[in-house]
């Protein structure tokens, strides 16, 4: 058994444009499907976020019409209410990447909010790139690798292929024109070689030990790859 660390974001509301802020946190679905894959082959989730704040859930995630119904709903919301390490996270500040075999950061806007400023989590992904152990990062979880930086001022992912959600999605999600920007912009110009695969269907991109998947529903697959990559 391993243990994995699921980094998430504490933050429950994203800037827009406008600067009003839109109701925001984890999405379920990303975080309870691997989740749900990862420990049923035996391994342990420990969730970490900025200052140890609890994760909020974005209400949003929890619909039938984003889950394909009431009953896909309820397996989400019931697979939540298992992970005990949501309700008793660590401080991202505090988590040593020798204790753990994988890193995950599943999406939501939050990490748009902070952990893509963030320098804490910015040093751990690129600890995380550089040690060889998976890491995987599903939708707007790779808004986190905007914080990435090595001491030259290189970013570390530049050239590597990767997805996150698409301009595309966004733009069908209805947020893309009140975005403060937009994710696979931000990626593309920062040098990543981003794949884009068709809206809302799963996506998943392996780049050495990096495993990125484009929105929702790659999560299941994404975890599927991380279990694989565990050995």
């Amino acid at each position: 058994m391993a243990k994995i660390l699921f980094v998430l974001t504490g933050a429950t509301s994203w800037t827009l444009s406008d600067g009003t802020g839109h109701p925001t946190g984890f999405w379920a679905e990303e975080a309870a499907t691997p989740h749900r894959i990862l420990t049923a082959a035996g391994h342990e989730a420990v969730v970490a976020t900025p200052g140890g704040v609890v994760p909020a859930v974005d209400r949003a995630s929890l619909a039938a019409e984003v889950n394909g119904g009431e009953e896909g709903a309820r397996a989400v919301a019931e697979e939540l209410e298992t992970m005990t390490a949501l309700r008793h996270p660590i401080k991202l500040e505090e988590a040593d990447l020798d204790d753990y075999a994988a890193v995950f950061y599943p999406g939501g806007h939050g990490p748009m909010e902070d952990l893509a400023v963030d320098p804490v989590s910015g040093r751990l992904l690129t600890a995380a790139l550089d040690s060889g152990k998976p890491l995987g990062i599903v939708c707007h979880g790779p808004a986190a690798l905007l914080a990435a930086e090595r001491a030259d001022g290189s970013w570390p992912f530049a050239g590597h292929r990767l997805t996150a959600f698409s301009n595309a999605e966004e733009t069908q999600a209805g947020l893309a024109d009140r975005a403060p920007w937009l994710l696979q912009d931000r990626l593309v110009a920062l040098g990543a070689d981003f794949q884009e695969g068709e809206p809302w269907a799963p996506h998943v991109v392996s780049d050495g030990n990096l495993i990125t998947g484009q929105n929702p529903a790659s999560s299941g697959p994404l975890a599927e790859r991380l279990l694989a990559a565990l050995g």
